[in-house]
């Protein structure tokens, strides 16, 4: 087996070994993984923090040992919270990460990082929320992690994960976790809503608030009206998401 980190801020991760592939998810500065197959140019990876596959371009990560992945796996996750934010190298050069990046590695890179971070017993509901609004605005882009573009379910796996607790990327991998809730107003801020399509899958999830309000990834992450049928958008003055089940996580 052979081991990987992504030394650049952000890289794409793909369906099928091509440029041209559906964009699936994204590494973020930081972030180890295990190799499970190489080309010539693309390599297949399994992300550590939750099992995600996908393929990268061979030019776009850093090799490990088997013991520095160890250890970067021991090591207490601490991550970026700021939107953007820098690290350096030896020579003083620096290079741009975003919000969520795994800066308890930068030492694995050989950088140096003296921005403001988040540590994994950080974890209320009220740093949930406002680890998740700082998303707010950013344009909704499939398969997307960060400020810059982000999924539904990249929202709230980014979130959770800044807050320590990992969960699956796929907005039907989460719904699995958790206890289910009857009601909206057993709910707390943090916990997740999931809602179905008309086949009955699980395609969305969002980010439940204070006073019946969520947030959520549709068009860009924006905040709407929860209810018992779904969500409630007042400018089209309609549901566009009709409720699944809400699941307390945290």
């Amino acid at each position: 087996m052979k081991y990987g980190i992504c030394h650049l801020s952000i890289v794409p991760m793909r369906a099928n070994p091509e440029d041209s592939a559906e964009l699936v998810s994204q590494l973020l500065y930081g972030e180890i993984f295990k190799i499970i197959e190489s080309r010539k140019k693309w390599m297949k990876i399994r992300c550590s923090t939750d099992d995600y596959s996908g393929w990268i371009d061979r030019k776009q990560f850093v090799s490990l040992t088997k013991e520095q992945y160890t250890m970067a796996l021991s090591t207490s996750p601490e991550y970026s919270s700021d939107l953007v934010d820098f690290v350096s190298n030896p020579a003083g050069a620096l290079k741009s990460i975003v919000l969520g990046s795994s800066v308890h590695n930068c030492a694995l890179l050989g950088d140096t990082f003296e921005g403001q971070r988040r540590r994994h017993k950080e974890n209320t509901p009220e740093l949930i929320i406002e680890q998740g609004l700082m998303y707010l605005g950013t344009p909704y882009l499939w398969g997307g992690k960060t400020p810059f573009g982000i999924d539904c379910s990249g929202l709230t796996q980014m979130v959770y994960k800044i807050n320590g607790k990992s969960i699956p990327r796929d907005a039907k991998d989460q719904a699995q976790l958790g206890d289910v809730l009857s009601f909206i107003e057993e709910s707390s801020p943090g916990d997740l809503a999931f809602f179905d399509n008309a086949e009955g899958r699980i395609t969305h999830v969002g980010l439940i608030m204070k006073d019946n309000y969520i947030l959520h990834a549709h068009g860009e992450v924006r905040i709407d009206r929860l209810d018992q049928t779904g969500i409630f958008n007042k400018e089209k003055n309609t549901h566009t998401h009709k409720l699944r089940v809400i699941k307390k996580i945290m």
